[in-house]
C-alpha cells in the first residue's frame, strides 16, 4: 500500500483529492469543517518536505454551475485551518487550472473550483481525468468519503499516474482501521448495529458474521427480529417483509457461534414525540397504540458486560432515536461503555452517519480509538467491497 513515506515531494506538485464537501448555512459560512480538519496532516507532510498543493474536491449535488456550490466559500475556513493562503482557481480544468497550476511555488496551496460543475467528474469521463492529471506530478487520493465512487478524480485519474500515485495520511487511517475490525482484530470482536431498517444492513451482517463474536443488535432494527421471533412490538417500526431474513441471520449466527444480543426491554412512547408518555416494557410485550424508541435499563446491562469484555468494537447506528432527548439515553450509555472498554485497551471504530452525529454530539469523539469520515465508503468496505478508489491506487 504505497503512502506519502514512498515519496520525496520536494519540487513536486501533488494533485490531492480531498473531500471538502462540508456543510454550509445559509450565509454560506461553514458549519462544521471536520473534513478540511481531517485532510491537513497530508497538505502539512507535502508542504512540509518543499513540495506545493492542488486540491481537488466536490461541494454538494449541483446542477451544472451553482454559485452556492461553489469552492471559494469555504477558502477562508481552508486557510485558516491550514495556516497558509490558500490559492483558488475559478475552474478544475481548462486555461483557468492550468495557469494557476503552472504559477504555483513550493510551499503554496491551490484549490480548485467544484469537480462536480462538470457532469464529466460522476460519469467518470477519461479525457476530464487526463486533463486533471496533466496539473499535478503525483496524485494522492486522501477522500475516503468518495472512495466507492468510480468517479473522474477518484479513480479514473489514477491510471495516468502509474507509478506516482499514493494514499494520503487519511485514507490510510481510514484502510488500516478497517482492516484493524475485518482481518487483524484481537478477540473478542464486537459488532454493534443500530438503526432503522435491516435491509440497509444485510450485507454487513452477512459480511461480519465470519468476523465477530458478539453482534448487539439495536434500533429499529430490533422490532423486526423480535417480531419475527413471535413478540409483540406494538406500533414500532417493522420491515414486515424482512422477518424470513431476521430469522435466517439468527440461524446462521448461531452455525456460525456468533453471539447475538438484541434488546430485552425498551423505552416505550405513545407517540413519536420527544413529549411523549413513556413507560418501560418487555420488547416482547409492547402495547397496542406504544412503540420503542430507546433500548431499556436491563438492556443496557447486557450489553456493558458484552463491550467491556471485547478487545475489538465496531458501533455503526444508535440505539434509539438519539436526536430526542427523552430516547438518547442508550445511544448515550453504549457510547460511555466503548468509550470506558477503549481506556482499558479495546479498539474500537465508529463509523456511519448517525453514529458519527452520535459520538460528536455526545463529546466522545476522543475517547473511541477512530472515527470514520465515510459512511457509504465505510458500510461498503464491512460488506467485503473492494472499493473503486482504494483499488485504482492499488493497480
Amino acid at each position: 500500500m504505497k503512502t506519502l513515506s514512498d515519496f520525496n515531494f520536494e519540487n513536486k506538485k501533488a494533485i490531492i483529492r480531498v473531500d471538502f464537501n462540508v456543510p454550509l448555512d445559509e450565509n454560506l459560512n461553514v458549519t462544521d469543517a471536520t473534513r478540511i480538519e481531517a485532510a491537513k496532516p497530508t497538505i502539512d507532510a507535502i508542504l512540509a518536505q518543499g513540495g506545493s498543493v492542488i486540491l481537488m474536491s466536490h461541494l454538494g449535488r449541483p446542477k451544472g454551475v451553482e454559485e452556492k456550490h461553489s469552492l471559494k466559500h469555504i477558502l477562508k475556513t481552508a486557510s485558516d485551518i491550514l495556516g497558509v493562503p490558500v490559492q483558488f482557481a475559478a475552474d478544475c480544468i481548462g486555461s483557468v487550472a492550468k495557469d494557476a497550476a503552472k504559477k504555483l511555488q513550493a510551499g503554496e496551496v491551490l484549490l480548485l473550483e467544484n469537480l462536480r460543475f462538470h457532469s464529466e467528474e460522476e460519469a467518470g469521463d477519461v479525457a476530464f481525468a487526463k486533463e486533471l492529471a496533466s496539473l499535478g506530478d503525483i496524485y494522492v487520493n486522501d477522500a475516503f468519503g468518495t472512495a466507492h465512487r468510480a468517479h473522474a478524480s477518484t479513480t479514473i485519474i489514477a491510471q495516468f499516474f502509474p507509478t506516482e500515485k499514493c494514499f494520503g495520511l487519511l485514507m490510510a487511517k481510514e484502510i488500516e482501521s478497517l482492516n484493524k475490525v475485518l482481518k487483524n482484530s484481537e478477540k473478542p470482536v464486537t459488532a454493534v448495529l443500530g438503526g432503522s431498517k435491516v435491509s440497509s444492513k444485510i450485507t454487513v451482517i452477512e459480511n461480519i458474521l465470519d468476523k465477530v463474536d458478539h453482534m448487539i443488535i439495536g434500533g429499529g432494527m430490533t422490532f423486526t427480529f423480535v417480531k419475527a421471533l413471535g413478540g409483540k412490538i406494538g406500533d414500532s417500526i417493522c420491515e414486515d417483509d424482512k422477518q424470513e431474513l431476521a430469522l435466517e441471520i439468527l440461524r446462521l449466527a448461531k452455525e456460525k457461534g456468533v453471539q447475538i444480543h438484541i434488546p430485552v426491554d425498551v423505552v416505550a412512547a405513545n407517540a413519536f414525540a420527544n413529549d411523549a408518555e413513556t413507560q418501560i416494557v418487555d420488547v416482547k410485550e409492547i402495547p397496542d397504540g406504544w412503540q420503542g424508541l430507546d433500548a431499556g435499563p436491563k438492556s443496557l446491562e447486557n450489553f456493558k458486560k458484552v463491550i467491556m469484555e471485547s478487545k475489538t468494537i465496531l458501533w455503526n447506528g444508535p440505539l434509539g432515536v438519539f436526536e430526542m432527548e427523552n430516547f438518547a439515553n442508550g445511544t448515550i450509555a453504549l457510547g460511555n461503555f466503548i468509550a470506558e472498554s477503549t481506556s482499558n485497551g479495546a479498539f474500537s471504530l465508529v463509523g456511519g452517519g448517525d453514529s458519527v452525529a452520535a459520538v460528536k454530539q455526545f463529546g466522545l469523539e476522543d475517547k473511541v480509538s477512530y472515527v470514520s469520515t465515510g459512511g457509504g465508503a465505510m458500510l461498503e468496505m464491512l460488506e467485503g467491497k473492494i472499493l473503486p478508489g482504494i483499488a485504482a491506487i492499488l493497480d
